[in-house]
């Protein structure tokens, strides 16, 4: 059986208790190495094998899943945040699928959750925005035509990148033009919920300046809006004068 288990956003104690038992008992553990941190490893039994993917290419990733099957023995596929999200874990289910081999997926806390954390904010605020776009800038692997920043930028949504912040200069650029003013608030969140985490606010605008000031080059989340801006309306949601099916409106 291979589990694959997302393993939060950073700090080892975001992990869910189901993918930490999995940890736990796993015979053999694929990591993540760049990305995920090493203390969720401490958790391992004694012989667990402990395999870094960051040196790996997909083919070898399913050698050793495959030798672990063989061997009757329990892997754990371990990913930052959740899996789910460029976790790039669609190609290895479907080797797994060709496989025969079988498998689940255990969410985890993802690196977006944690940056609103460490920010302190609400993606979906009244009358700002109550949708929020997740992509990532075109760099050295494309994105679909249709999914370019320009085009998403003209919902004037909750935006949040991952996997951008050496290309800063394009991302102002291309949302700028798509219809987010220059002076839209933003930030940009390095390792989010880890023990050097690192917030720097600014506008949309300054977005490469801030992050060459700061020394950040990579492991950062941009968020892009106004629900950084800290002007809303009350919800609804605990009006007094909303009914709701488990509370009557007040007169």
């Amino acid at each position: 059986m291979v589990h694959i288990v997302g393993a939060g956003c950073g700090a080892p104690d975001l992990i869910t208790l189901r993918g930490s038992r999995y940890i736990a008992a796993a015979d053999v553990i694929i990591y993540a190495g760049s990305l995920v941190n090493p203390e969720l490893l401490s958790g391992a039994k004694d012989g667990c094998e402990v395999f870094d993917s960051a040196k790996m290419t997909l083919e070898e990733i399913t050698e050793k899943i495959s030798e672990a099957e063989k061997s009757g023995l329990m892997t754990v596929r371990l990913h930052s945040g959740d899996p789910s999200l460029y976790g790039a874990i669609g190609e290895e289910m479907r080797e797994m699928d060709r496989l025969g081999i079988e498998y689940d997926v255990t969410p985890g806390v993802s690196a977006f959750s944690g940056a609103a954390a460490a920010l302190k904010a609400e993606y979906t605020l009244p009358d700002v925005s109550q949708t929020v776009i997740i992509t990532r800038a075109a760099g050295k692997t494309p994105v679909p035509e249709k999914e370019n920043l320009t085009s998403l930028a003209s919902h004037g949504a909750t935006m949040v990148l991952f996997l951008s912040t050496g290309l800063l200069k394009k991302v102002s650029e291309e949302l700028i033009s798509g219809g987010y003013s220059p002076d839209t608030p933003a930030a940009i969140v390095y390792k989010a919920s880890w023990e050097d985490e690192k917030i720097c606010r600014c506008r949309l605008a300054d977005l490469e300046e801030t992050a060459k000031v700061s020394g950040i080059t990579k492991t950062a989340l941009i968020t892009v809006g106004d629900f950084l801006g800290g002007e809303f309306e009350r919800s609804k949601l605990y009006d007094p004068g909303f009914a709701t099916e488990f509370r009557g409106a007040s007169k």
